[in-house]
């Protein structure tokens, strides 16, 4: 009986190649909402001392947290709607500054024009990605690093004061 092989799984890099470069409006537009590293990725980016441009990404229900490039002006904070406004923090003058550095995030170089509706998966695997106890931990870290805990202790001490 011929012995059956199991395919290893692909990682999320293999998963989600990198696309072609492009400057059109449509790519240049993902730039305003920036994309996200996987775990390691963003582990070797704070390693390279990028930590303080990243900002923490919560979602609503407030169960995990992501790290990702931060929106301008919110870098080493929390993610908020009003700071949505603003572009990647590392895009400068209609330019990624990630780009050919290694340290471009996975769903940045993933997505693209001619990939219409492949961004969502590839964001819903990122998002599985960071909810796991090495995503969490890496959080932690970087909180801890970047004094992000300790300001965030601050605010809610400051507001209880207030209130």
């Amino acid at each position: 009986m011929p012995r059956t092989r199991f395919a290893h799984p692909k990682t999320l890099t293999e998963k989600y190649p990198p696309s072609a470069a492009c400057t059109c409006e449509v790519c240049l537009g993902y730039c305003a909402r920036p994309g996200w590293w996987t775990v390691e990725e963003a582990a070797q980016a704070i390693q390279a001392g990028l930590g303080a441009r990243m900002m923490l990404e919560i979602p609503p229900e407030q169960t995990f947290g992501v790290l990702s490039p931060a929106f301008q002006g919110s870098e080493g904070g929390l993610a908020n709607n009003l700071a949505a406004r603003r572009a990647c923090t590392f895009l400068k003058n209609q330019r990624c500054e990630l780009y050919s550095s290694g340290f471009m995030p996975l769903e940045c170089r993933f997505c693209h024009h001619a990939r219409p509706g492949l961004g969502a998966q590839c964001h819903a695997d990122l998002e599985s990605n960071w909810h796991t106890s090495q995503g969490q931990a890496l959080v932690q870290q970087w909180g801890e690093q970047t004094g992000f805990w300790e300001r965030m202790r601050l605010l809610r001490a400051g507001k209880r004061r207030e209130g």
